[in-house]
């Protein structure tokens, strides 16, 4: 796309039709950003994409249906250009990890000033990644000291299903949540437990907790 005439066309992932409203007006207060649509599951963002091609879509990852890693993955296999802005309340390393690992192109947290929102947008928009500064510090941090978080073992599905068992969800409530089959969620709750080496639920929340993926 070219930036010069053309507008930055974005789409808005996020399940608050109020937190929506609001950037909406903070994007569009910026004239060279146009706002093509929204969505409030990670299936609608999918659907939109297909149907809008937009040039960034600014995605939160906490979202019903499959959820935003998921949604990234999928976007990101429609079209290998695709450009997603996550934007998120999570700070975890862990978060930023699967995000870039699903095919998004930039991280920005949520509690960022609402400025580094729009230029984050542009600079993806031009083929750019963006990582919030608080973020990238803690990573280049854990990486100079060979700190290895082992949450980045999880793939993208068992991330999800961990923080979602961490929350108190049962396997039949994922399993509706992320439209899976029952048993194929305990088959990766299964696989995420020995890569985790836990044994029980209890202890998996343990670990989200020791991590900072849910508060105590």
């Amino acid at each position: 796309m070219g930036l010069g005439a053309e507008r930055v066309r974005v789409l808005l992932v996020d399940d608050h039709a109020v937190v929506r409203a609001g950037y909406r007006v903070l994007l569009q207060s910026a004239p060279e950003i146009e706002i093509v649509a929204e969505a409030e599951t990670g299936e609608a963002a999918c659907r939109l994409f297909a149907d809008l091609v937009p040039d960034v879509v600014v995605m939160d990852l906490t979202l019903p249906g499959i959820g935003g890693l998921e949604a990234i993955r999928r976007i990101r296999l429609r079209d290998e250009r695709a450009k997603v802005l996550v934007f998120s309340v999570h700070e975890d390393t862990a978060f930023v990890e699967h995000a870039f690992a699903a095919g998004a192109s930039g991280y920005l947290m949520k509690r960022s000033a609402p400025d580094a929102l729009v230029a984050a947008v542009k600079r993806v928009a031009a083929g750019g990644r963006h990582v919030d500064s608080e973020i990238a510090e803690r990573l280049a941090l854990r990486r100079a000291g060979g700190r290895d978080s082992p949450l980045t073992r999880l793939s993208t599905r068992e991330f999800e299903i961990f923080c979602l068992l961490a929350e108190g969800r049962n396997t039949a409530d994922i399993a509706d949540r992320l439209s899976l089959s029952a048993k194929t969620v305990a088959n990766y709750t299964t696989q995420l437990k020995g890569k985790l080496g836990v044994d029980t639920v209890a202890e998996l929340t343990r670990l989200a907790i020791r991590h900072g993926i849910i508060s105590a």
